[in-house]
């Protein structure tokens, strides 16, 4: 899952950015409204958490020019405004669902969670493939019954592979999915976590490798 935080207020915006972090998501912090659109000209969010009252470019221009793409990125709106009117004017802009602060980061983590489900393709609440299986929401993944302890890229990558049911992910894939703008396209953090990822599956292997390809789980 990849999101963007989009907040004007540096110490919260860096807060909401390290909490998601740990949850398995890769995140992107900007400060204003120009710099998001510029990021989302470059790169596919499935969801934007983005406070409304933002300097450069208004909150709400850049809902807007989200909608008008017609992306698969979800809005979360954040704000301090408390009426419900102001909400309903929120969510008339095109928003997918708004929080107003303050706010419990667990009810945040949660919203982005749902958000995030509806911009991707409908996957089952559990993901299993033979004697796998894994709990996005639970956050807990199993072989043969044994708890797998894995740090939260091992996770958000074993995740992804799984959502592909069977299907090749590239390398590119991986990447832009599990890390953030800030990860090097040319090092081999992929590759260096899918062997750490191996080594905590056990045998036998389910993780396999196409030459050129990418990686994908199920036969050789």
């Amino acid at each position: 899952m990849r999101v963007l935080v989009v907040e004007d207020f540096e110490i919260l915006a860096r807060t909401i950015g390290t909490g998601l972090r740990r949850e398995g998501m890769a995140v992107d912090v900007v400060l204003d409204g120009a710099d998001a659109l510029a990021r989302l000209a470059v790169n596919r969010y499935d969801v934007v958490v983005l406070d409304r009252d933002l300097p450069a470019v208004h909150g709400d221009d850049v809902c807007r020019q989200i909608v008008a793409g017609h992306g698969r990125s979800r809005v979360l709106m954040l704000t301090a405004a408390a009426t419900v009117a102001q909400r309903v004017d929120g969510l008339s802009l095109g928003a997918d669902d708004y929080l107003p602060k303050p706010f419990d980061f667990t009810e945040l983590v949660a919203r982005v969670r749902a958000l995030a489900r509806r911009s991707a393709d409908a996957v089952p609440p559990t993901l299993t493939y033979r004697d796998l299986s894994l709990d996005p929401g639970r956050r807990t993944a199993t072989r043969a019954g044994r708890r797998l302890d894995l740090t939260p890229k091992e996770f958000a990558l074993l995740e992804c592979l799984l959502a592909a049911d069977g299907r090749l992910v590239s390398a590119e894939q991986l990447l832009e999915s599990v890390w953030d703008e800030a990860a090097d396209p040319f090092t081999t953090t992929v590759k260096t976590t899918i062997r750490r990822l191996r080594t905590k599956l056990g045998d036998p292997p389910v993780i396999h490798t196409v030459r050129e390809g990418g990686y994908r789980i199920g036969e050789p």
